[in-house]
């Protein structure tokens, strides 16, 4: 299979092709191909993108049928019948039942362009620019989502300060037994802490790219408290985390809260369009006409696609209830393989919520070994955290028990090959 004409035209700056060196042709469900026929189970589903699987036919019967009738593909941010369809259908299944009553931004069509709307809306709101983050979050990698977001391997190239934001120890990070919460609050209420009052916090539920790392319900519903009580804004990034990727369609409804805002991207088009929003308290919706703008923020295609996903899979609690059964079976799965690695000497555990879910090898290199391993065997996932040492599991959430299974099947075999040496 010929990559080279890849290697010879496309930047450097390109990732997922360095760890997957191949070239797909087909793909459905949690099922990839490439262009030699060679099949791969996906546990990466574009970093949480395709929450449906690949494919999907019960939405592409719909994308097909859109494109067929010569619907409204690009129209800035005109009224259409796709768009109305999709607000109707989120309000309905979505909203309505959870009793949120929010406003619907489409600022564009990425996930850091939700989280640039919250972050300017809340400083419009508060009059306050500072924006409070959390260690080991990712945000974005605009300039404003960039300041929010921790990995100095992203912040190391902006080429100026990333200015704008504070960061603050999220749950666990000080080790067990340590509620990082009593320094933030004690940072907030101490004029000599140094902290610049804030506008908003914002932060992950589970943080993907941060290694998995979940926040408890309790920290969440005393961070809430904690906003609530100083009217700092708290705004919930579930781009990577919502859509059912955590057992419920937000992240933020374990812990029974109702941010301010909400950011959400990757699954909400259910097809692996670009599609993006950001939902806001009605009273926040202070914004004159065309102080934020862009030229996609009004992908039909992406609103027909997302709203079909949320007619064929939100209707009742069946789906949420199959997504939490297979990740239990990760959860045990992920623990197997955590104690094997104990035994051999290295440091492993399991963490995530619902089939959100992460192996922490504790060791980058090692990670690698096991995902290459795993990729030798047909099976795509990736890493993530500070230094690339969890093995993230993030499968279609559609995926069969016998696709489950073989793909834990293969990592547990690379698991077992790296312990043997």
């Amino acid at each position: 299979m010929d990559t080279q004409f890849f290697e010879h035209i496309e930047s450097e700056v390109r990732t997922y092709s360095r760890s997957f060196p191949t070239i797909f042709d087909q793909a459905r469900g949690a099922k990839l191909w490439t262009t030699n026929g060679t099949e791969y189970i996906d546990f990466l589903a574009g970093a949480g993108t395709l929450n449906y699987g690949h494919n999907n036919p019960n939405l592409k019967g719909k994308l097909l049928e859109y494109i067929e009738h010569d619907g409204i593909v690009h129209g800035l941010d005109f009224w259409t019948d796709a768009k109305q369809d999709f607000y109707r259908t989120l309000e309905r299944l979505i909203l309505e039942p959870r009793g949120l009553d929010y406003k619907i931004q489409l600022p564009g069509p990425t996930g850091t362009n939700a989280v640039e709307a919250a972050i300017r809306l809340a400083r419009k709101v508060t009059g306050r620019h500072n924006i409070l983050s959390f260690t080991n979050g990712f945000h974005g990698v605009t300039m404003g989502a960039l300041a929010t977001t921790g990995n100095a391997k992203f912040r190391n190239n902006l080429g100026v300060p990333a200015v704008g934001a504070q960061f603050m120890p999220y749950d666990g990070y000080m080790g067990e037994g340590v509620d990082t919460l009593d320094y933030v609050e004690k940072a907030l209420d101490d004029g000599s802490s140094g902290l610049d009052y804030p506008a908003a916090v914002i932060v992950e539920v589970v943080q993907g790219e941060g290694g998995i790392n979940t926040a408890s319900n309790a920290w969440l519903k005393r961070l809430y408290d904690i906003c609530k009580q100083r009217d700092i804004l708290f705004i919930a990034d579930d781009i990577q985390a919502g859509c059912g990727r955590t057992g419920k369609f937000f992240s933020f409804e374990h812990a029974g809260i109702k941010p301010d805002m909400v950011t959400n991207s990757k699954s909400l088009s259910g097809y692996g369009l670009p599609f993006a929003m950001l939902l806001m308290r009605r009273d926040l919706d202070i914004w004159q006409p065309g102080q934020y703008n862009g030229t996609f923020r009004g992908h039909n295609l992406a609103m027909v696609t997302a709203a079909e996903a949320l007619r064929q899979y939100w209707r009742t609690d069946e789906f949420e209830r199959e997504v939490q059964r297979k990740g239990e079976i990760v959860r045990e799965r992920f623990a197997q393989m955590a104690e094997t690695l104990n035994q051999a000497g290295h440091n492993a555990s399991e963490r995530g919520r619902g089939l959100m879910r992460g192996l922490d090898v504790d060791d980058g290199a090692l990670a690698d070994r096991i995902t290459h391993g795993a990729f030798e065997r047909g099976l795509v996932i990736e890493t993530s955290g500070q230094a690339g040492e969890v093995v993230k599991c993030l499968c279609p959430l559609t995926i069969t028990d016998e696709e489950l299974n073989t793909g834990l099947d293969m990592l547990e075999a690379s698991v077992r090959e790296v312990v043997a040496g």
